[in-house]
């Protein structure tokens, strides 16, 4: 199989790949051998490479800069995804495109489904949903993986972040209302490259009878203080340490550029029974990620 993976330096894109080495050939690019700024410079890359599967772990992921950088954020996360699915259509080639929580308002209170209406309160949002419809209007053998929380321990991450403020101040103010599913990128990208092994030699095929959009994270929620409370219980080197107590907050008391929904946790039960594959619980695989430091 012939595999181009685009975002080999981002969290998901370094873990695929590792990953997806065994499945066969991968080209693995990244800025700036690759500009998705630029969707005009996609067909003639895809020619060059010839792939068999295209893997776009590519994103403008700036959710606050986006506010006053529409047209990058729009260039990279919604006019190349539709690039990218209607010229792979083209060779008979099959696209994986990443999507996020961010596409919900947060108001359901309940994880959504994929059939819940996208109502994205950001421009970050707005151009991660019009990636989504691009590649749905446009493409032939897709599958959209929308995921939340997305962490690693290489880059930096709300995971990083924690463990730095730890080492810095004796308090942290981290907010309760902010509820989703954190996910190991490892595990995300190890979940995506176990799905491809099951397609065996007629990946084609298989995933065009699979094909659509499906949730894909960390099983389980919680908000963004009971994961620092988890973060600071598994650090590698507790005895680094200055926190002494975590004060619970709202998002309201630190005022950014662009909205964050509240509640966006997915529910993955559709991924779960489609391919037979789910994602731990969020809690042994922030421990696991954390012991593999």
């Amino acid at each position: 199989m012939r595999i181009l993976l685009l975002g080999k330096h981002g969290q998901l894109g370094w873990e695929l790949h590792r990953t997806l080495a065994p499945l066969g050939e991968v080209t693995a690019l990244d800025f700036p051998e690759i500009d998705l700024s630029q969707p005009d410079t996609i067909p003639e890359m895809l020619q060059l490479h010839n792939p068999q599967l295209v893997i776009n772990a590519t994103a403008y992921t700036a959710v606050d800069r986006a506010e006053n950088d529409p047209d990058i954020a729009m260039a990279v996360n919604a006019r190349s995804p539709g690039v990218l699915a209607e010229y792979t259509g083209e060779m008979g080639a099959a696209l994986i495109h990443y999507s996020t929580d961010y596409v919900f308002d947060g108001s359901k209170n309940a994880p959504y489904l994929e059939s819940d209406e996208p109502n994205p309160i950001n421009v970050y949002g707005k151009s991660k949903l019009a990636g989504e419809q691009a590649v749905q209007n446009t493409g032939d053998v897709y599958l959209i993986l929308r995921t939340s929380w997305v962490y690693s321990m290489r880059a930096d991450s709300f995971v990083s972040k924690v463990l730095r403020w730890s080492r810095q101040q004796e308090s942290l103010r981290i907010v309760t209302d902010q509820i989703s599913n954190p996910t190991w990128a490892r595990m995300l990208a190890e979940t995506t490259a176990q799905m491809l092994a099951k397609a065996d030699s007629e990946l084609i095929d298989w995933l065009g009878e699979r094909r659509g959009l499906y949730h894909l994270a960390g099983w389980g929620y919680t908000n963004r203080l009971k994961w620092a409370q988890s973060i600071l219980k598994f650090d590698p080197a507790p005895e680094k340490q200055l926190t002494r107590q975590i004060i619970p907050a709202v998002t309201s008391d630190f005022p950014t550029a662009a909205r964050r929904p509240l509640f966006s946790a997915l529910d993955c039960e559709r991924f779960a029974s489609t391919f037979g594959l789910r994602l731990p619980d969020w809690q042994p695989s922030l421990q696991l990620a954390m012991e593999a430091t």
